[in-house]
């Protein structure tokens, strides 16, 4: 019993060991591409994130209310509060999880792009640009809003790993969480509109 018991420790410490790994050599391959081009395209798709994220429904409300377009404004308070839901939920798991920055326990191998000052697991600007992607996918579903939104979504996360500032499991926990958090908020918005529109 004590050898199948040792076995499966080693198992699994092996198993967590390779993961890591794993996980800090994608780092360092994602965050030496430096070329001009690539590195300037990830500086500003990573630093405009937050900004496109917030602009966005933000805009929205705003022609809504200028044109008097309730439909539209529903579908801004939509696409607001999963981008909301999705900060909030975020950065409640960072500081329950409280990971290390790959360039703060990796100072050695990874290069930091940009500092940052909250823990790493999830990524926030990541979860905001799918929460963002993803309502707008759901509320338009049309390729030319599906593909670009998709394409920037996913450009976002890999910015972040590239800027040296996450690692890939915190950009997919990202992207799960802001996709989750628009799907949800589907069912959420039906309430809301209840009480702020009255149907």
């Amino acid at each position: 019993m004590k050898r199948i018991a040792y076995f499966l420790f080693f198992v699994v410490f092996s198993q967590a060991v390779c993961a890591q790994n794993w996980e800090v050599n994608t780092v360092r391959r994602i965050n030496s591409w430096d070329s001009g081009f690539v590195r300037n395209y990830n500086k500003v798709v990573s630093k405009t994130a937050p900004y496109v994220a917030v602009g966005v429904p933000v805009a929205m409300a705003a022609v809504a209310l200028i044109n008097d377009d309730q439909d539209l404004l529903k579908d801004a308070v939509y696409v607001g509060t999963s981008v909301a839901g999705a900060v909030a939920v975020t950065y409640g798991m960072k500081y329950l999880f409280d990971r290390r920055r790959p360039y703060e326990k990796y100072p050695d191998r990874i290069h930091p792009f940009s500092l940052e000052d909250t823990p790493s697991f999830p990524s926030g600007h990541t979860s905001t640009a799918f929460a963002l992607a993803t309502s707008l996918s759901i509320r338009y579903p049309k390729w030319y809003v599906i593909a670009p939104s998709a394409l920037w979504a996913c450009s976002v996360g890999v910015s972040r790993i590239n800027e040296g500032v996450h690692y890939p499991t915190d950009v997919l926990a990202g992207a799960a969480l802001g996709a989750g958090c628009a799907v949800a908020n589907i069912y959420i918005n039906r309430w809301l509109n209840r009480w702020l529109f009255g149907n």
